[in-house]
């Protein structure tokens, strides 16, 4: 069961750390294609929403690390954690479906829940 807790960690950290990325990409190729445009608007748009997306898949990354690294150090809390996490994965067709049905099937084993309660 432990090398399934670590798996569910990894993964979790790996799949929000590409989220965190991609928002940081997109808010740098939005911001260069409205600095590219020499248009104004199209800059302060594009300004606007390439910084907004790029907050926003930043922002909601943030949860699923922190919960990976406390699965990492088996924390109780960070099991909760990534059960939320993982129910709302579940709406996040393919890649977040698999991943949440995953996660709540390792962390809702007896053995799983014994672990954290050390």
């Amino acid at each position: 069961m432990e090398k399934h807790i670590t798996t569910v960690a990894i993964l979790h950290i790996g799949l929000s750390v590409f989220c965190a990325l991609l928002g940081i990409f997109l808010m740098i190729l939005l911001t260069s294609i409205g600095i590219i445009s020499q248009d104004d608007e199209a800059r302060r748009i594009l300004w606007l929403v390439g910084t907004a997306l790029g907050t926003f898949l930043i922002i909601i990354s943030v949860p699923s690390i922190i919960g990976g690294i406390g699965l990492l150090r088996h924390k109780e809390w960070a099991r909760i954690l990534i059960l939320v996490l993982s129910a709302i994965d579940l709406l996040n067709i393919p890649l977040g479906t698999a991943l949440g049905v995953y996660s709540i099937w390792v962390l809702v084993q007896t053995e799983a829940v014994a672990l954290f309660k050390k």
